[in-house]
């Protein structure tokens, strides 16, 4: 399209308008381009690493450097980041597996793996996917020590499997610049028919514990009566001992205080015999006893005994009047 103008000499000027929008839209195409060009470049060259990560750079397709955390430029076109690894430890799902116990009985295994990134360039370079690799060779690991072990003991040595496992896993995974710090076996899954058995198992267990438990009860509870009447036995023993020696003791006074006031009564007797008429009155009691004596027998049996001189009651008397006298004159003698 052309468009015609006024010269400033009075002649007419031809301008062409199509040229001029073509010459500027090629312009446009070409900066938009360049600045495309520029933002590819800088993001190529530019990159800025995050914490507890590291980019592997290689050079021309070869290793170059490792990247850490921060900011760094690359060669655009010539550098560019092969790989991208993190430092955390990583916790990996081993999936659920079939193992044969050493009694031939299938239980299904799976566990969790725990791992970090030590060399980067190696984890790279060293193996095509550590992760793959470390759970297929912790699967295999533990299908061989759950072979070594009977089903009883599989859940008892749930620990040592577990150290294992880490101990095969670490040297196997030491060429690819990867460290590999725990696995934990999650669920030993036997299958239906030994549950149930072990279930019948644990309940028979109970019942015995709660069986013993029962009868250790019960013997205890025999225990502590018979040290309860032990101990009663002993406390009522004691408490006769006392009794007895109380007794004993109560005899004994009485018999002391018997002796006592019989030997003050015979001293007083003793005393009034040497008084005037003393002699007589003894001579009287004598007989009165003598005849009551024989008054009694008669009383009590059918036996009588009758001394041999029935009329000399008066000789018997002189007779014990004698001794008493005899008896009396030796004291005053002494």
């Amino acid at each position: 399209m052309a468009r015609a103008g006024r010269s400033g000499a009075g002649g007419v000027c031809v301008v062409n308008v199509d040229e001029e929008e073509e010459s500027m839209g090629a312009t446009v195409t070409i900066v938009l381009v360049l600045a495309f060009l520029v933002l590819v470049t800088l993001l190529k060259t530019a990159k800025v690493v995050p914490h507890q990560t590291v980019f592997i750079v290689e050079r021309l397709g070869k290793y170059s450097r490792t990247l850490y955390s921060g900011f760094h430029i690359l060669i655009p076109f010539i550098d560019r980041v092969a790989y991208k690894h993190t430092l955390k430890e990583q916790a990996i799902d081993v999936p659920p597996q079939i193992c044969i116990t050493k009694d031939n009985i299938a239980v299904e295994v799976d566990g969790i793996l725990y791992l970090q990134v030590t060399d980067p360039a190696r984890a790279s370079y060293g193996i095509t996917d550590y992760r793959f690799a470390t759970i297929q060779l912790a699967q295999t690991t533990m299908r061989s020590l759950i072979g070594k072990l009977d089903l009883d003991r599989t859940f008892e040595e749930r620990e040592a499997t577990n150290s294992q496992i880490v101990r095969v896993l670490d040297e196997a995974s030491e060429p690819w610049g990867v460290k590999v710090t725990r696995y934990e076996v999650k669920n030993i899954t036997p299958p239906q028919t030994i549950r149930d058995a072990m279930e019948k198992q644990m309940r028979a267990e109970r019942e015995k514990r709660a069986l013993i438990a029962e009868s250790e009860g019960e013997r205890e509870a025999r225990i502590n009566r018979a040290e309860g009447e032990k101990q009663q036995n002993i406390r009522i023993s004691e408490g006769e001992k006392m009794r007895q020696i109380n007794v004993a003791e109560g005899r004994a006074r009485e018999i002391e205080l018997i002796a006592t006031a019989t030997a003050e009564g015979i001293r007083k007797v003793a005393e009034a015999i040497q008084q005037p008429g003393g002699m007589e009155a003894v001579s009287l009691r004598v007989a009165e006893q003598y005849v009551s004596a024989f008054a009694q027998l008669a009383k009590t049996t059918n036996t009588l005994i009758v001394p041999a001189n029935v009329s000399d009651v008066g000789g018997v008397v002189a007779a014990l009047t004698q001794v008493m006298k005899s008896v009396s004159a030796t004291k005053q003698g002494a």
